[in-house]
């Protein structure tokens, strides 16, 4: 019986070593190759065999992050402004991270005394019928018995005139029914925790911490709450209801006075995202108000912590200004602090901006060129854009070490961004005859990363006359 053993042994090695195991018949050999009989014969280490296939077929996950910056001057949309170029829906993200600046004016009234969001419903609104157009026509064509052709952009056009920040919020989010939860750690229990190691960073342990909210939940305004995906180890329940038609689904909104932040996710990347938290500094007059200063947004996808900081600096362009600018993002790095979700002591959720993962930077900084307008103007009319770079103040300070020291950018390839006259291609400057209104071409509005893994795709803006500022677009590649 022993002699028959190892001759099948020999039999089944020899064939084995014998094929040509290429062209991808791997598993076709193997499994023409394979004897039941031979089962009992024990464990044959073919780990040698296997390794370079293995490494072949291994796909490193990546993330497509789309991000944007546009200070709008005030100016509340119309229902009939199209985003889809803004939004390049023809090469599709997988996360959109959108920041706005000035969505109302910055007068006493919305400063001081309530805050106007009827904008940023406005904002939501078109954002979605660009991110969610091909699902919306196919929704409506198998609707179309109930409804004739022209009941989607009717319910558009009525929804901008009445709708509320929260309630459009609300209609944008997650199709699960499932309430949310701020900390979507996967439950552990206490005597496995061992078994987890680093890798487990984000895992609570089973506490009664389960069904603990987002301590940050009562600052919201009335944007989406923080929510977050189910546990990523359960699949997300299949769309049912009004919203099963969204692509993209909204998963966090923040307004602070003029500053607007918006996320959204493909809808199938949702169950993916877990501790969703914001925290917003004030920068504005005195120091305290809202007209100036960020919102940060923190989140995990996966096993990697992200966090996205839109703000608008402080403006000006005399000569120490972006000493005060430098100030602001010193401050809003100091300060920004994150709620703490987790309640079990071994959690890893970053507090901090600087300890995630991945950090992205994006707003009006209101950097300037320290030249001359009529200097600037000349390397202007010549297209040097090296020329003007080089007096770029947020390169100067950076290069210098005093601010944003670690962060990258990029380089430029676009005019400046900064300042328009209204409905033209023509710098504010052109047409501005006195001196102390006449502002000179700046790059103000920039988007930089901190952080490994990440891979930048394309940086440039946006020809849009909506405002006095070129809406600035930074799509990029974030590596697991």
């Amino acid at each position: 019986m022993t002699g028959k053993i190892e001759e099948i042994k020999k039999s089944f090695i020899h064939k084995i070593l014998s094929m040509k195991l290429n062209n991808g018949d791997e598993g076709k050999v193997l499994k023409n190759s394979f004897d039941p009989t031979a089962s009992r014969i024990g464990v044959l280490d073919c780990t040698n065999l296997l390794s370079d296939s293995m490494a072949i077929s291994h796909d490193v996950q990546s993330l497509r992050v789309f991000t944007a910056t546009w200070n709008v001057a005030g100016k509340s949309p119309s229902s009939d402004l199209d985003l889809d170029n803004l939004l390049q829906i023809n090469c599709q993200s997988d996360i959109y991270i959108l920041g706005f600046q000035e969505i109302v004016p910055l007068n006493a009234g919305n400063v001081l005394v309530i805050e106007d969001n009827g904008s940023a419903a406005k904002w939501l609104s078109l954002i979605s019928q660009s991110l969610n157009k091909q699902s919306n026509k196919d929704y409506y064509a198998l609707n179309r018995t109930n409804t004739n052709s022209n009941s989607f952009e009717r319910k558009s056009s009525m929804f901008l005139q009445r709708t509320s920040l929260k309630s459009a919020s609300r209609s944008f989010r997650s199709e699960s029914r499932r309430r949310f939860k701020s900390c979507n750690c996967t439950i552990v229990e206490p005597e496995r925790k061992s078994y987890y190691g680093r890798d487990s960073c984000f895992a609570c342990q089973k506490s009664k911490s389960n069904n603990y909210d987002d301590p940050s939940s009562s600052e919201e305004d009335d944007t989406t709450p923080n929510m977050v995906a189910p546990d990523v180890t359960t699949a997300a329940p299949p769309p049912t209801g009004k919203n099963q038609h969204l692509r993209y689904c909204l998963i966090k909104s923040k307004q602070m006075v003029g500053i607007f932040v918006t996320i959204w996710v493909k809808k199938e990347l949702v169950p993916y995202i877990g501790h969703l938290r914001t925290s917003c500094i004030s920068r504005g007059i005195l120091g305290y108000l809202g007209n100036k200063g960020c919102i940060s947004v923190s989140m995990t996808f996966k096993q990697t912590s992200f966090c996205f900081v839109c703000s608008h600096l402080a403006s000006g362009e005399k000569e120490g200004d972006e000493l005060r600018r430098n100030l602001d993002v010193i401050e809003i790095l100091k300060s920004t602090q994150f709620p703490k979700i987790c309640r079990t002591p071994n959690a890893k959720v970053p507090d901090k901006i600087l300890e995630h993962d991945r950090v992205i930077w994006l707003g009006d900084l209101n950097y300037r060129i320290a030249l001359s307008y009529h200097e600037t103007k000349k390397f202007l009319e010549q297209n040097d854009w090296d020329a003007l770079l080089n007096k770029d103040q947020l390169k100067m300070e950076r290069e210098a070490g005093r601010v944003f020291k670690g962060w990258k950018e990029g380089k430029i390839f676009f005019p400046p961004t900064y300042k328009y006259s209204y409905n033209s291609d023509l710098y504010a400057g052109d047409t501005i005859k006195s001196k102390s209104k006449r502002r000179t071409p700046a790059w103000c509005d920039r988007i930089l990363w901190y952080g490994e893994g990440i891979h930048q795709k394309s940086y440039t803006r946006w020809e849009s006359r909506f405002s006095d500022h070129r809406p600035v677009i930074r799509k990029l590649l974030s590596f697991d």
